[in-house]
């Protein structure tokens, strides 16, 4: 009986490395980006290992591998499946998800804490999406008018002082007021207006106080206040 399960046994290692050496082999070939874990069984000795750990190996000999070991394959390197860590916070990965990057092994919360794009406004994770301002990060809901704390995202905003502000609230702090209806000049979306001496008009809103012909484009004369056109200020002379 003892002989019929140990040949079981032999089998049953057998089939299994054999799973793993086609597994490994394949994944190799397709240079798929997955970390292989597989255990050393009998006649598996003969193969060369070393743990990437280096000096800092669990198992003191970077290059010890006792039969029933289980070691992690990534790409090209090998460790011992307990030296398989994150860098940062020495935590075995086992199972887990792993980043790799410039030769270290993170895991998902230490890769997240070290390189994760984060909001300048509330310092948290950016996980999708977000909005570049002043080539800086933030979250949609965090980038906001500056005075009203109105969403700025796919909005027109503009900014004093590096500071960004909806056109309603710019307009209404810091903004020009056209001389004819009282209303902010912002510029914003490509406005147009005039300026002479101290006094600004939108364009839509140049017009001869006598006849209320717009003067965009063309010549125009003083009266006090106002402005005219030359044929109304000639009727005015006569």
């Amino acid at each position: 009986m003892a002989g019929v399960l140990s040949d079981q046994f032999k089998r049953l290692n057998l089939q299994t490395k054999t799973v793993g050496e086609d597994r490994i082999r394949r994944a190799k070939e397709r240079n798929e980006d997955v970390a292989i874990l597989s255990m050393e069984l009998p006649g598996d000795n003969t193969k060369t290992f070393r743990c990437s750990s280096g000096k800092d190996c669990l198992f003191g000999s970077p290059t010890s591998l006792p039969l029933g070991t289980k070691k992690m394959e990534y790409k090209t390197r090998q460790w011992h499946e307990k030296c398989f860590c994150c860098c940062v916070c020495k935590v075995p990965i086992g199972t887990q998800s792993f980043i790799p990057r410039e030769q270290e092994i993170y895991c998902a919360k230490c890769y997240e804490d070290k390189y994760a794009t984060r909001c300048i406004k509330c310092n948290k994770v950016i996980a999708s999406g977000g909005v570049t301002y002043k080539n800086e990060p933030w979250h949609r809901e965090c980038f906001t008018c500056t005075h009203c704390q109105k969403s700025l995202a796919g909005e027109r905003f503009t900014s004093r002082d590096e500071k960004p502000f909806c056109a309603d609230c710019f307009g209404e702090l810091f903004a020009k007021r056209c001389t004819a209806c009282n209303k902010p000049i912002t510029g914003i979306g490509g406005t147009k207006f005039i300026s002479f001496e101290d006094r600004h008009w939108h364009n839509d809103c140049f017009f001869c106080a006598s006849c209320n012909t717009s003067l965009v484009g063309r010549g125009f004369i003083t009266d006090q206040e106002d402005i005219i056109c030359p044929e109304c200020a000639k009727q005015k002379l006569i």
